[in-house]
This record gives structure tokens, sequence and C-alpha cells, in this order.
């Protein structure tokens, strides 16, 4: 007798778990992974250039708290912070896309 594993997509899982595109809970899913996403990329772009949270918050004029709790959970974040964080404190540039 042979035994069938039954595999699903990533996106089935989601659907399974959260329920499709465009339900409450499948959305507040996809921004709080967005948020996740965000803070883990700034975390690496911030070791990548050497730099301790606390350096980073004081090239950007902002605290340390502020910095881990973007790193940690970004999901409450000012865009002109954010903007501010990569230029100045970062050297880089924020370029914003949306998908439809």
């Amino acid at each position: 007798m042979e035994n069938k594993i039954k595999t699903t997509s990533f996106r089935e899982h989601l659907n399974q778990q959260y329920g499709k595109r465009g339900t409450e809970e499948r959305e507040k899913y996809e921004q709080e992974f967005e948020a996740f996403k965000l803070g883990v990329m700034l975390q690496e772009l911030r070791k990548e250039k050497g730099l301790t949270q606390e350096q980073l918050a004081e090239k950007c004029g902002t605290t340390k708290t502020y910095i881990s709790r973007i790193e940690n959970n970004a999901s409450d974040i000012r865009l002109s912070t954010l903007m501010r964080i990569i230029r100045e404190g970062l050297g880089g540039n924020l370029k914003l896309n949306v998908n439809m």
C-alpha cells in the first residue's frame, strides 16, 4: 500500500488558514507580514552598514527604542520617519510600489 502525501501550495495554505484575499482576516495577515518584512529588511540593512540600533537612531534623529520597535514590529511607522531612517541613517532612497 502506497503512502500518498497531499501537498498544498503556500497560497492554498494561506487560503485555508486565513481565508482568501480580500477577507478581513487575510488582509490583516498580509499587512502584518509586510510589516514583518519591513522590520527584517531594515535590520539587515543596518547590520550591513555595521551600525548598532543606537548609532542608527543618532544618525536619523530618533531613539534606539524606536529603531528596535520598528525592527521587531514595523506595523506602526510613519512614512516620513521611514524615509528619514533610510535616507539619513542608511544612506539610501525609499521607492514604493503598489500592486493592484
